[in-house]
């Protein structure tokens, strides 16, 4: 069986769990804290960030979420998420690097740093100057995804696809470290209320990160 070495609060890796769980893909959960730095996790991936993914059985190690989930859609025909024709398969891949990089580098990386890492690592309070700044940011991209939905069945076309596992991955962690706004983005909101209900992505919602505690309506669909 596949070990998958992340965290609960790595919006990568849940990217690649939700793809997992929807793809029927078994695999055991194996805790990480990339800020370590093991050298058994370095041996792994030599960058030190999550998600790894490792088969001893078949001695392969898989690092990093892209070629992760790559390997995974190439190699497991059940529920393609990187599908339709070549542009809309670019269209797909765009979305993906978009939420990855955009929407990582302006909400979810300084959620993460501010409320988990400085009172994991450094036993710091947070920079409420920071989170003020990533919680405008993400309505600006919850603006873009009400606008991809008015337009599209989801968010890359008219099927499912890897792009609405990567945004949900990423809002599910931003959701979980209080720095989404839902006022005025029924469209988004609907949207992600759908994604709390499916199989796949349930027990990322029953996770808890230590000393940060998500808000009341994290966990519920009917939010």
């Amino acid at each position: 069986m596949w070990q998958l070495f992340q965290f609960p609060l790595c919006p990568f890796s849940r990217k690649v769990r939700l793809l997992l769980g929807e793809k029927l893909v078994g695999y055991e959960l194996v805790r990480e804290s990339p800020w370590l730095q093991r050298d058994e996790f370095l041996d792994m991936n030599p960058a030190g960030r999550t998600p790894v993914m490792r088969h001893d059985q078949r001695d392969v190690i898989l690092a990093d979420s892209t070629a992760i989930c790559e390997y995974i859609e190439e190699t497991v025909e059940k529920t393609p998420m990187i599908n339709g024709t070549a542009i809309n398969r670019a269209e797909i891949r765009r979305l993906v690097v978009w939420f990855d990089e955009q929407f990582y580098g302006d909400v979810t990386a300084p959620l993460l740093y501010e409320r988990m890492h400085k009172r994991i690592i450094h036993r710091a309070p947070p920079d409420a100057k920071v989170l003020r700044e990533a919680m405008r940011r993400a309505n600006v991209h919850l603006d873009y995804i009400d606008y991809l939905i008015d337009h599209r069945s989801w968010l890359a076309g008219a099927t499912m696809s890897l792009a609405d596992l990567a945004a949900a991955a990423q809002i599910s962690v931003a959701d979980y470290l209080g720095g989404i706004d839902w006022t005025g983005h029924e469209q988004t909101k609907a949207w992600y209320a759908m994604f709390k209900s499916r199989p796949s992505f349930r027990p990322l919602l029953s996770e808890r990160m230590e000393v940060v505690t998500p808000p009341p309506h994290y966990e519920k669909v009917d939010f």
